[in-house]
């Protein structure tokens, strides 16, 4: 999985992260169809993507522009962070340039809002 930018991210990051707009920007990741096919996964349906470090909900779309077979798109932000790992190789930065996931079809699982994401944060202290 690469996390990218895109610009319906950046253009709804800026009205909010709790705006619908971001919601709809970023909880969503574009696979190659052929790989939709291959693990029963339908366009516009929920799916759970899994790395080493948790899982999330989000949308499986095709592609906006091109995705090679076995890649996985999710924009930066929210949703992805949950499955980035906090690896940093000594740079300070999470390893966002790619990372090994799994993909199951999640369509009974709803999609959480960016709010609900962040207060489920286990490093979170109460307010």
């Amino acid at each position: 999985m690469i996390p990218q930018r895109s610009i319906e991210e950046g253009a709804a990051m800026e009205k909010g992260k709790t705006n619908p707009d971001y919601f709809e920007a970023c909880s969503t990741c574009e696979m190659n169809p052929e790989d939709m096919k291959r693990l029963g996964i339908w366009k516009n349906t929920n799916v759970r993507v899994t790395s080493e470090c948790g899982s999330v909900i989000v949308k499986a779309i095709e592609p906006t522009q091109y995705c090679s077979p076995g890649l996985v798109h999710i924009r930066q932000g929210v949703w992805a962070n949950q499955i980035v790992p906090p690896r940093t190789q000594s740079t300070g930065t999470p390893q966002y340039s790619g990372f090994p996931v799994t993909l199951e079809p999640a369509m009974n699982e709803m999609l959480k809002t960016a709010l609900e994401l962040v207060q489920r944060c286990p490093n979170l202290s109460p307010a």
